[in-house]
């Protein structure tokens, strides 16, 4: 009877709130000082969804192998331990770049990129993708709706230009008080989909 439950409550999937991020970067601290000076900190401007994590005041201007250029690029903190770009697909064309859509953090064979600060600039052979679509969630929360850490489900987004979004990872985060799906702005704007919208996770049983 308890499996029987299960499987009923699973099927009918849960709500989450949207996030759209918009293209940026994580650094280590020795290339924020390449481009920022040695010894500099970033400043924190405005908190994040995720435990402890905020967006900088520092920017930084990306050139891409076709010389063109995005400028005011916002750095999130705190600092990593390897420097990451998110950037969305439409990003990737106006730089030249073919970005792979990876989780973050796996950056191993990505695009390559130029970073330029106020005080250097740096070459990436690596460094720059398409981040995944994903879903934090509390352990708590994914408990109670029967998701794992790594698993990809099916997300639908309604609305006049409604979708479905389709291999959706689950990552299980401490400090989220309630799930959140994070998707570029090519995704947002697809679905007509802003931060703080509301759209529905479906586990098929």
């Amino acid at each position: 009877m308890r499996v029987l439950d299960r499987q009923t409550h699973v099927g009918a999937g849960f709500e989450l709130i949207v996030g759209v991020s918009a293209r940026h970067l994580h650094i280590t601290e020795h290339d924020l000082g390449t481009l920022y000076g040695k010894g500099h900190r970033l400043t924190p401007e405005r908190d994040l969804s995720g435990p402890g994590e905020f967006a900088a005041k520092e920017t930084v201007t990306l050139v891409g192998p076709n010389l063109r250029a995005l400028q005011g690029v916002r750095i999130l903190g705190p600092c990593r331990s390897r420097t990451q770009i998110e950037l969305a697909p439409t990003d990737g064309v106006l730089l030249g770049l073919s970005l792979p859509m990876r989780a973050s953090g796996d950056v191993a064979g990505s695009a390559p990129l130029t970073l330029i600060g106020p005080q250097g600039a740096l070459y990436l052979d690596e460094g720059a993708i398409r981040a995944d679509r994903h879903i934090h969630i509390s352990p708590e929360d994914a408990l109670r709706h029967g998701v794992t850490d790594g698993q990809r489900i099916r997300v639908d987004a309604p609305g006049a230009a409604g979708l479905t979004f389709h291999q959706v990872r689950i990552r299980i985060n401490k400090g989220f008080a309630r799930p959140v799906m994070h998707i570029d702005t090519d995704d947002g704007n697809a679905a007509g989909l802003r931060c703080g919208d509301t759209v529905k996770a479906v586990l098929e049983i």
